[in-house]
């Protein structure tokens, strides 16, 4: 039976509309955060007055977070990855760049099953890239050490757990920050919080990208 847009959707959740994003994205819901659950509680921390634990995320609960509840759920479904491979390649709506994609504007890995699934729907959108931050520093380890790399259309950045403090070396993968004057600052803030033509977090090439603390 062909895969439609239709039955992906059912599958995964579907994809979110990150309004700042020129692409779509998938989130999950910040509570299940392995390590930003942690964070939270810790003074200065990034995670500390998590963006999507508030404004439209709280605006919207009765509809947003059940549908992050069965994104999450979707992942052990076996037709996880073939479902959210057809729906990142055939992206559509107004504005939205099909070339890119973002993973997780609102949650965070799971696990090295999670992220191996998510390299092998990189692998199943060639001509598509993908960022994916992160704080889950074990779990990139482990994937690491498991698997060797990541797919080339996958940047994936280490991302700061303090304000104002750089993000770790992990086999030199790309990281970002929050308040860290180190890199390219992202510009969003000076063009009404959007990327519009900015694709730096993208960009293997920015090293690190600095961002002003939501």
């Amino acid at each position: 039976m062909k895969l439609t847009i239709k039955k992906a959707n059912e599958i995964t959740g579907g994809l979110s509309n990150p309004s700042k994003m020129p692409c779509k994205g998938y989130n999950l819901p910040a509570n299940e955060c392995k390590t930003g659950a942690k964070l939270r509680k810790v003074n200065n921390s990034v995670c500390n007055g998590c963006y999507a634990l508030k404004g439209n995320y709280i605006r919207f609960a009765k509809t947003i977070f059940p549908k992050m509840y069965k994104a999450l759920d979707s992942i052990k479904n076996p037709q996880w990855v073939i479902a959210m491979s057809h729906l990142i390649n055939n992206q559509t709506g107004k504005g939205i760049d099909s070339n890119y994609f973002r993973w997780h504007d609102s949650g965070d890995i799971q696990s090295i099953d999670h992220l191996r699934k998510i390299a092998l729907i990189c692998e199943n959108t060639p001509t598509v890239k993908h960022w994916l931050p992160t704080r889950e520093y074990k779990i990139v380890k482990d994937y690491l050490k498991k698997y060797g790399s990541f797919p080339k259309n996958l940047i994936v950045r280490l991302s700061a757990h303090m304000v104002n403090d750089k993000a770790p070396n992990i086999n030199g993968l790309n990281t970002s920050t929050v308040g860290y004057d180190n890199g390219f600052n992202c510009i969003a803030s000076k063009q009404n919080n959007q990327c519009l033509d900015c694709r730096a977090c993208w960009d293997n090439k920015v090293k690190n990208v600095n961002y002003k603390l939501h």
